[in-house]
């Protein structure tokens, strides 16, 4: 039973998620961090089964609007679209703008440690949401609020051309500059085999330029990459 302060507290976040629970048990679950349910022992479930649901929910809805959207545009393109707007940096920045992380109900340990503005947290509880909305009211009403929340980011991507190959970039950059070419190291693996997140590294002359992290092992290079090219274009004058 939820009580008075928290039903005021989700009547905010469904504001502005403009969407409104008709079960805000399913909302709350959502909400639910394992740390909190491990610390109150209680009946409560955590979100993490909702997390993998709307994984696949976000994936497929950006996948089929940019395939209509970009009618010309190859496997490829589309792959890189998607990547590029569905990753746990993208989705954390959208939790953070509708302002997820004050609701999510967390551990004291947890919560001390900031976990409200942990990308990783942010982002599969911005998941879970969404896994909580097609449970209730189906894929078109979904498929509503993902586009509304997205369009403009997925449209923005396959009109500039943002969904670059940093990794290719990156490579004609340093055999230019530096005379080599980038290695990429897996620094960590977490989470079960269905959902695993990779962390890499993307070393240079030795050093590391730069860390992504991602759903699969191209995504966390992608953004590795990315991040040791800012660096490197930010500093024209750095040598090995």
């Amino acid at each position: 039973m939820l009580s008075e302060e928290r039903i005021k507290e989700l009547e905010i976040l469904q504001e502005r998620l403009n969407y409104r629970f008709k079960e805000l048990n399913l909302l709350n679950e959502a909400l639910t961090h394992k740390s909190y349910v491990n610390e109150k022992n209680s009946d409560l479930r955590d979100n993490e089964r909702l997390e993998f649901l709307g994984d696949s929910v976000i994936d497929l809805i950006v996948g089929d609007y940019s395939f209509k959207r970009f009618s010309n545009y190859s496997e490829g393109d589309l792959s890189k679209i998607r990547a590029a707007v569905v990753n746990e940096i993208d989705l954390a920045e959208i939790a953070r703008r509708i302002g997820i992380g004050r609701f999510i109900l967390l551990g004291k340990g947890e919560e001390q440690s900031g976990g409200e503005s942990k990308n990783s947290i942010l982002s599969n509880t911005f998941e879970a949401i969404i896994a909580a909305i097609y449970l209730e009211s189906g894929l078109e009403n979904t498929y509503s609020v993902i586009i509304n929340i997205f369009k403009e980011r997925i449209d923005d991507v396959g009109n500039s051309c943002h969904y670059r190959d940093f990794k290719s970039e990156l490579q004609e950059f340093t055999q230019g500059r530096f005379n080599c070419i980038p290695s990429y190291r897996i620094s960590s693996e977490s989470g079960p085999d269905h959902e695993k997140v990779f962390e890499i590294n993307v070393i240079i002359g030795g050093v590391i330029y730069g860390k992504g992290k991602g759903k699969n092992k191209k995504e966390a290079e992608q953004l590795s990459a990315k991040e040791a090219l800012d660096k490197l274009l930010q500093d024209p004058s750095s040598n090995l």
